[in-house]
C-alpha cells in the first residue's frame, strides 16, 4: 500500500482500519504526503481523537517539522478547535515555541482564528509528571512532599482556567482530601517550589510561574480560614462574594488578587510589571473599582484571553456560558442554582436598583442603528476595514460552525487561505474584498 493510500485511510478516521495499516510494516506512522503532513497532523485537523491517541501509541512524531509551511501537529489541532486533542498532544510532548514560516506559534496561529479555548490550554499547559515527581521520596527524604493521593486534585486545580478564587475556593471545599489543614500547607509548599522552578529554569516561563502563585496564595487563605473556623469555607465564599454598598462591587476579592499579584516574589518579573500597570494605571485611582478589575487582569495575562472574549461569566465563580439571569433584575448570569443561590444574600442588596437602571436604559437609550449592508450582502464599514481586519471578519463568519476544520476540509487549504493574510497584511494593495465564498 503506498503512502497517499495509507494515509488517506487515515484521514477518513475509519479507527478499525487505520489499526489494521498501522499494524503492516509497510506503512510508517510518520509518512509524509505531497505537502509534507503526516498522519498525525491530518488527524489532528480532522478532530479525531481516537486516531490521534492510536498514532501517539504507535510512536508518532508529534513535533514533525517536514510541512511545507513549518506547521506542526500541535497547530493543526489548534487551528481545528479541538481542546481535547491540543491537550493530548502537549501531552505527547509537543513544543509550543516553533514557528510557521509567517512567524506564527501555535497558540498565535489558533488566535487568529478565533480558537480561544485552545489558546487557553497551550498558555497554560503543565505536564502531569512534573507534578508527579513530588510524590516520591527524593533524595534522603523519608516521605514524599506530596501525597500520591493529592496529585490528582491539585493537578485539577493547577490545569485549570477559570481564575476566579471563588471557583478555586469551590474546588477546594468540594474534595474532602483538601479540607485539611496538613493538605492544603502540602500543596502550597509544593506550588511555591514549582514557581521557583519556572522562574529558575533555562526558559523561564513568568505565565506559569505566576499562576502557581496565585493558586498557593488561594491554599493560603483557605489553610488560614480552616484554622481560624470549622465552617468547611464558607465564610471564605461569602467573604470573597460580599458586595460592596450602592454597586455591589466585590471589595474583599479585589483586594485578595491584587495583594497575590503584589506578593510575587520575583520583582524582576515583567509579566510582574505589567500587570501592576494594567491594575493601576494612574495613580490617582483612589478608589477599588475604579481601575480595571484584578481578576480581569490576571485572567488575560494567563490565559490570553480577555474575561468577556466569548460569554457571559457567571457572577459567583466566573464560570463562562453562564445563561441563567436572574429572574428579577435580568442584568446578572450565573451556571446554575447553586451559584445563584451562595451569591443571593449579596445580589438581593442591590438587584432592585439594577432592574430601574435596566429600565431606564430600555426608555431613553436610543437602540444603536444597524449599518445597512451593500449589495452583496456586507456591511459597507467593511469597505474601511484593513486587509488583516477583513480576513479576520471572514475567518468569523466561519465561525458558526464553531470548527475552522469545517469550512475547510483540507488542512492545505486553510494554510493556503491564511498565509496570504499573514503575509501581506497592512499592504495598501491588498485586496480588502476577501470573502469566504472566494477563499476556497
Amino acid at each position: 500500500m503506498t503512502t497517499q493510500q495509507s494515509i488517506a485511510e487515515v484521514k477518513r478516521g475509519d479507527l478499525k482500519k487505520a489499526a489494521r495499516l498501522l499494524r503492516s510494516k509497510e506503512v510508517r506512522v510518520n509518512c509524509l504526503d505531497e505537502n509534507g503532513m503526516t498522519p498525525l497532523m491530518h488527524a489532528a485537523y480532522k478532530g479525531q481523537a481516537d486516531v490521534c491517541k492510536l498514532l501517539l501509541h504507535h510512536g508518532a512524531d508529534v513535533n514533525c517539522n517536514e510541512h511545507e509551511y513549518g506547521y506542526t501537529a500541535l497547530m493543526f489541532a489548534s487551528l481545528s478547535g479541538n481542546a481535547e486533542i491540543t491537550c493530548m498532544m502537549l501531552d505527547a510532548g509537543a513544543e509550543t515555541d516553533p514557528v510557521n514560516s509567517v512567524g506564527r506559534t501555535a497558540a498565535q496561529m489558533a488566535a487568529f482564528v478565533g480558537q480561544h479555548d485552545c489558546v487557553t490550554v497551550i498558555n497554560n499547559f503543565f505536564s502531569k509528571t512534573k507534578l508527579e515527581y513530588y510524590t516520591k521520596p527524593q533524595g534522603l527524604e523519608k516521605e514524599p512532599m506530596l501525597p500520591p493521593k493529592l496529585a490528582g486534585p491539585l493537578y485539577k486545580i493547577i490545569m485549570t482556567t477559570n481564575l476566579n478564587p471563588v471557583k478555586m475556593v469551590m474546588m477546594v471545599k468540594e474534595n474532602p482530601l483538601l479540607v485539611d489543614v496538613v493538605a492544603l500547607e502540602k500543596c502550597y509548599r509544593v506550588l511555591d517550589l514549582l514557581c521557583e522552578q519556572c522562574v529558575k529554569q533555562q526558559d523561564m516561563n513568568e505565565v506559569l510561574a505566576m499562576k502557581m502563585h496565585y493558586i498557593s496564595c488561594v491554599l493560603q487563605k483557605c489553610l488560614a480560614f480552616l484554622r481560624e473556623r470549622d465552617d468547611k469555607l464558607d465564610t471564605l465564599l461569602k467573604s470573597l462574594l460580599k458586595g460592596r454598598d450602592g454597586d455591589g462591587f466585590p471589595e474583599y476579592q479585589e483586594k485578595f488578587i491584587r495583594d497575590c499579584i503584589w506578593k510575587f516574589p520575583y520583582c524582576e518579573a515583567t509579566l510582574l510589571h505589567q500587570l501592576i500597570q494594567n491594575i493601576a494605571p494612574d495613580e490617582t485611582v483612589s478608589e477599588t473599582g475604579s481601575a480595571p478589575m484584578a481578576f480581569s487582569a490576571l485572567t488575560q495575562a494567563l490565559t490570553g484571553q480577555m474575561a468577556l472574549m466569548d460569554a457571559e461569566l457567571c457572577a459567583t465563580c466566573g464560570e463562562r456560558g453562564a445563561d441563567k439571569k436572574c429572574s428579577f433584575c435580568k442584568m446578572v448570569v450565573y451556571c446554575g442554582q447553586a451559584c445563584q443561590k451562595l451569591h443571593w444574600f449579596t445580589h438581593k442588596k442591590v438587584c432592585k436598583a439594577l432592574q430601574q437602571q435596566k429600565d431606564f436604559i430600555n426608555e431613553e437609550c436610543p437602540r444603536v442603528r444597524e449599518i445597512p449592508a451593500n449589495a452583496n450582502g456586507y456591511d459597507d464599514i467593511e469597505g474601511t476595514c484593513s486587509s488583516l481586519l477583513g480576513l479576520c471578519l471572514g475567518f468569523a463568519e466561519l465561525e458558526h460552525s464553531h470548527s475552522f476544520s469545517q469550512n475547510y476540509c483540507e488542512p492545505s487549504n486553510a494554510v493556503a487561505v491564511a498565509m496570504p493574510g499573514c503575509q501581506d497584511r497592512g499592504r495598501d494593495d491588498h485586496p480588502r474584498d476577501i470573502r469566504p465564498h472566494n477563499l476556497h
